[in-house]
């Protein structure tokens, strides 16, 4: 990056975004939080007005990094998703269950436009399954309405050869784009074959997405070139995220993890991303996030993209505190982007954990007059309590209150010690590095790790991590063993790094950052299960 050059992160939350504006040095020179908005770009807007109103030379700007829920959203409400014509290679080997089969009936009808199974395909070993039919793939396409394909081959990330050869027919001949399963997902055939779908689903979300901010960019006459963030922490062009806008999914918790490693100066800790309405709980390993081993659900489809090990629980700064008996009740229900109008200590009339906290002595530095407001509320003699599951109002702000905001702080701090605890996996030797705009929330000492970190600008960790994130690129595919492996190897090293330039890396400064190799010792040809990784800087 140029001397005196600026770039801003951005990220989209289920509560706000934040934008920061780092310099050359990494150095956070503005920052802003607003409420994420209905339809996530207002909101986006907002946040990088916000920042650029701190910024006297904007020309100064080069890059903005955008990591967003736009592509999650989609999923989670069947809203704008496109078409899909689902184009399976392995007849008469995977006939038995057929593509989508176990998806939600509604999903299944907002995204398939046709599915099919023709033949083709490989086995491990790289031999044929049968030659591709051409003719039946042209057939179904002719008989279909879509606004894409979706192409999965059996064994593909071993063998490509045949979704290449559909791509190239799809793209001469019907004029769609394609969505390549060994180009999104590993090993195992019904999750590849739905994160395939899902990614061809979204291609009009992502053309959405980066319209939105080339636009809001031009508009406000910046000549910064955008980026888009990853679910392993990275970035990738924009041409990169409309090719791959799966690749989103993920993307907030894995920027809190980069941006907390980074802001703390920790490589391997477990990290607190408190927000308003959650608090992710994920593990940091050499400053990357530890990726999931299990198959990842997403709008009730299962996939095995890569995504980080993230734990989520119902806690956050907008959770809605109520009686229950003789007990509280802790969410998991939460007030989200409206607590700044809703909770005690804003002057509204709905008992949150902020307003537990803040009752339990836990108060942010800049938040000082919190307390007051919720002392003035506690003498309040407006409307009597609610019942039944109603939440405490302002007017009721008794000793008995006071004990169930005490009762509420405790439940809080119970979930946080079980979720980390199931995140340590035994090791108690790291840190907690507690981020997001509610790590306020976090008692001083939690058991199961060697002390809480709270770094400066911790509440906006997120943006920090799209900000300073790399560009990478991946393969995950299966090798012969022998003597020829060495050679393999190097040619998969090649591969991933020319993905990690096609995301936006410097090609000089491309580094292997990940090399795993799993012996496959019960095929009948010795083989072994190659995961590579390569990322580095963007290029200039």
């Amino acid at each position: 990056m140029a001397e005196g050059a600026l770039r801003i992160g951005i990220d989209v939350g289920g509560t706000n975004t934040d934008a920061v504006v780092l310099d050359a040095s990494d150095r956070v020179v503005a920052k802003a939080k607003r409420p994420t908005t209905p339809d996530v770009t207002e909101g986006l807007r907002a946040a990088l007005d916000a920042v650029l109103a701190d910024v006297a030379s904007w020309e100064r700007i080069t890059r903005v990094m955008l990591g967003t829920t736009h592509a999650t959203n989609a999923i989670l409400e069947r809203r704008n998703l496109g078409r899909v014509a689902v184009l399976r290679l392995g007849a008469p080997a995977t006939t038995a269950v057929p593509p989508l089969s176990d998806w939600p009936d509604d999903l299944r009808e907002a995204v398939s436009a046709g599915e099919v199974i023709v033949p083709g395909g490989h086995y491990v070993d790289g031999r044929e399954i049968g030659s591709l039919d051409l003719g039946a793939i042209r057939r179904f396409l002719d008989g279909v309405r879509a606004d894409a394909v979706a192409v999965t081959g059996v064994f593909s990330p071993a063998s490509a050869d045949h979704e290449r050869v559909v791509e190239e027919l799809v793209r001469d001949e019907y004029e769609l784009p394609v969505s390549m399963s060994h180009e999104i997902g590993s090993l195992g055939l019904l999750e590849r074959e739905n994160a395939t779908v899902l990614n061809a689903a979204l291609y009009g979300v992502a053309a959405h997405v980066t319209e939105a901010l080339v636009t809001a960019l031009a508009e406000r006459g910046l000549a910064a070139r955008p980026y888009l963030a990853q679910n392993d922490g990275t970035l990738m062009t924009v041409a990169h995220a409309a090719r791959l806008p799966v690749s989103t999914i993920g993307s907030g918790p894995a920027n809190s993890l980069r941006g907390a490693a980074f802001l703390s100066g920790v490589r391997d800790a477990i990290v607190a991303d408190v927000g308003g309405t959650s608090t992710d709980l994920g593990v940091l390993v050499g400053g990357f996030p530890r990726e999931s081993a299990a198959a990842v659900e997403i709008g009730g489809v299962l996939t095995n993209f890569r995504m980080p090990d993230i734990l989520a629980i119902a806690l956050g700064g907008g959770t809605v505190v109520r009686p229950g008996g003789a007990g509280v009740r802790v969410g998991p229900d939460s007030v989200g982007y409206r607590i700044a109008e809703e909770a005690l200590v804003f002057g509204g009339a709905t008992t949150t954990l902020t307003d537990a906290a803040v009752a339990g002595g836990r108060v942010p530095a800049n938040a000082a007059d919190w307390r007051d407001r919720l002392e003035a509320a506690a003498h309040a003699t407006t409307a009597a309590k609610p019942t039944g599951t109603a939440a405490y109002g302002a007017g009721d702000m008794s000793e008995t209150f006071r004990d169930t905001l005490q009762s509420a702080l405790a439940v809080a701090d119970a979930m946080v010690i079980d979720a980390v605890d199931r995140m340590a996996l035994g090791r108690a030797d790291r840190p907690l590095v507690a981020v997001g705009g509610g790590a306020f929330l976090l008692p001083a000492e939690i058991p199961g790790v060697s002390g809480v970190i709270r770094p400066e600008h911790a509440d906006v960790a997120n943006a920090v991590g799209a900000a300073i994130a790399l560009a990478s690129g991946r393969v995950d595919t299966i090798l012969p063993a022998g003597e020829s492996r060495a050679n393999a190897i190097e040619r998969v090293k090649e591969e991933a790094a020319a993905r990690a330039v096609a995301a936006g890396a410097d090609p000089a400064r491309v580094e292997i950052v990940d090399l795993l190799e799993v012996p496959l010792s019960y095929l009948s040809e010795p083989a072994v299960r190659v995961h590579v990784k390569a990322a580095g800087p963007l290029s200039r």
